[in-house]
This record gives C-alpha cells, sequence and structure tokens, in this order.
C-alpha cells in the first residue's frame, strides 16, 4: 500500500491518534522494564563494575560523597538498562506505525537495517565492555604509588557516580559509532552518497574518526584507539555495502525501464491496431456507397424498361437518351 492510498483511508487525526498509541505503548514498555531492572539493580550494577573489580581487586572499595548520590546513580542505572531491554518494543512500535506508508519494495530495503540497528549496538557494547574498559582500568591503575618516608601514598577511591558516568558515555559512544554502516548505507540507497565518493573521502574519514574518539572517550591512547580503529573498519564496510546497495538500485532501475518500454511498446501496438481498424471501416463505407450506387442504376434501369414497354410506338426522339444518363450517374457515383 503506498502512501497516497493509505492518506486516503486514514485522515490526519487518525494518523495522530495512531502515533499516540504507538508512543504509548513504547513509553508503557519502558517504565515496565524499569521496574524489573531497579529491582535487580545491584546485580546490574555489579555487573558494570566488575571489569574494574577484577583489576583491583577484593580488598578495595568505591565511595559515595553526597547522600542522595547512590540512590540516583541507581535510577540512571535502572533508566539505562531500561533503555536497551525495551529497545526492541520501540523499534517494532515505530515500524509498526511506518510501514503501511511504504511500497513493498522499501519495506523489504528497510526490515533489515531495523534488525541491524540494535545487534550493531550490542557488539559495540560488547567491545568496550571486554576489551577497551579492561586495558583503560589498568592503565589508569598504573598511576597508583605506595606509600613511603618521603611520600604519602596514591590510592584510587572511585566514586559510584563517576564511574557509571563515565562507563555509560564510553558504551553509549562505541554503540553509537558502530551504527556508522547503517547510515551510510541509507544515505548510498537514497542517492545522498556514493561509494566512489565515500572512497575518495577516505583520508578525511580516518581524521574525523580519531577526533570524534578523542572526544568521546577518556584522555588515554587505549581508548582513542580502540575506538578509532572500529569507526575506520566501520567506514572500510559501509563503503562496500554502499556498492551493493548501488548495483542493485541499478538493477531496479533497468527492470523499471524494461517495464516502461514495454509499455511502450504495448500502447504503439494498440495504437496501430486502432489505425488499422479506422481504415477498415473507411474501406468498407467506400464499398457500401458503390453497392448503393449501384442499387440505384439497377433501379432505374429497371423503370427505363417498363416505361419502353408502355409507350410501345411511339416516336423516338435523337440526341441522348435516358440509359446514357443512368450510366453517366453510375459513373459519377464511382
Amino acid at each position: 500500500m503506498n502512501m497516497q492510498s493509505h492518506d486516503r483511508q486514514m485522515p490526519i487525526m487518525e494518523h495522530l491518534i495512531e502515533l499516540r498509541n504507538r508512543l504509548t505503548w513504547a513509553v508503557l514498555a519502558l517504565f515496565i522494564t524499569f521496574g524489573v531492572c531497579y529491582y535487580f539493580v545491584e546485580d546490574i550494577y555489579g555487573f558494570l563494575v566488575r571489569p574494574l573489580a577484577d583489576i583491583m581487586g577484593p580488598d578495595r572499595r568505591m565511595i559515595y560523597t553526597a547522600l542522595t548520590e547512590v540512590f540516583f546513580t541507581y535510577v540512571k542505572v535502572s533508566f539505562f538498562a531500561a533503555c536497551f531491554v525495551s529497545a526492541p518494543v520501540f523499534l517494532g512500535q515505530f515500524w509498526a506505525f511506518v510501514a503501511p506508508g511504504l511500497y513493498k519494495n522499501e519495506r523489504s530495503a528497510f526490515m533489515p537495517f531495523l534488525f541491524a540497528t540494535p545487534v550493531l549496538f550490542l557488539m559495540g557494547g560488547a567491545l568496550v565492555y571486554y576489551l577497551i574498559m579492561p586495558l583503560a582500568w589498568k592503565f589508569f591503575l598504573s598511576f597508583e604509588q605506595a606509600g613511603g618516608a618521603a611520600n604519602l601514598a596514591i590510592q584510587l577511591e572511585a566514586k559510584v557516580g563517576e564511574y557509571l558516568s563515565l562507563v555509560m558515555k564510553l558504551i553509549f559512544a562505541f554503540g553509537l559509532c558502530f551504527q556508522l554502516p547503517v547510515l551510510l548505507t541509507l544515505m548510498a540507497r537514497a542517492g545522498i552518497v556514493t561509494a566512489d565518493g565515500l572512497a575518495r573521502r577516505r583520508k578525511y574519514a580516518i581524521v574525523i574518526a580519531f577526533g570524534f574518539a578523542a572526544v568521546l572517550t577518556p584522555p588515554d591512547l587505549i581508548s582513542q584507539i580502540g575506538l578509532g580503529i572500529p569507526i575506520i573498519i566501520l567506514y572500510e564496510i559501509s563503503i562496500v555495502m554502499a556498492r551493493v546497495s548501488e548495483r542493485k538500485r541499478a538493477k531496479a532501475n533497468a527492470e523499471d525501464d524494461e517495464d516502461d518500454e514495454d509499455e511502450a511498446e504495448s500502447d504503439d501496438g494498440e495504437e496501430a491496431q486502432a489505425s488499422t481498424g479506422t481504415t477498415v471501416a473507411t474501406a468498407q463505407e467506400s464499398v457500401d456507397a458503390q453497392g448503393e450506387a449501384a442499387a440505384s442504376y439497377d433501379d432505374g434501369q429497371s423503370s427505363l424498361t417498363r416505361s419502353s414497354d408502355d409507350d410501345g410506338d411511339a416516336p423516338k426522339l435523337s440526341g441522348p437518351s435516358n440509359n446514357d444518363d443512368g450510366e453517366d450517374d453510375f459513373n459519377n457515383a464511382r
């Protein structure tokens, strides 16, 4: 169903009502998952702290300096987990609202990206959790110093809220950067970018990738390189996917052109048949006119014969006869 037919079936107010219903279900799913995640918030926070705890050891601790810091930290953790868990519901409601307004080929082209979005975000989060965070935490903990006679000990006392903010920032940064193939492939399908254009601008993309990584990650080379290199790899994957998308679009355009040519040939054939029918009808009308003229000539001959039989011995006059007049009329009719 295309957008025009859908608009004829659903006025604008019904579209707004449907949008409200979709948003209601999405928000309701978010609140339900938030309540469930808050019930298991200590386990979730322990999962996020585990990379640091494995390096620091069981004898270390985390602190909080504000009275409400732990509570609001747990609320943030619950909301963060609820957004991730309820993302399939939100994407499903979004698809249910948008899909009726798309053509069949548009739905088939958009559906893979709908599934790829959460999968790529999960891959980015897994990369930063299992690879980047252990390396980065080990690097930062290397600055601790034991106390001595000439100096004081330098020891990390991580705050609960600050640690959570850093972890959320890293996970969101990696998750969003892993959406690069989806974004560039969709832009290639829309004709906004091309694979050749992306390949020509590769050197600029490398600089932008590392600059983006420097802004989103802590000020250490491990996390910056750990984010910059995956962005470059994803950029190269995006170029390949853009080439595949361009081939599919060119093939679809060629099929559309063939269909248009077939329709044009069919229209030409119908016009030729109509022209032939008009010619045949004109010839038939001419034959009918000749037949009527012949019938008129025969009627004139019969009338002259009856007239000559009735007059019998009447004197004949010189000059052109009525017979000749009939032949002239017949010739004129022809």
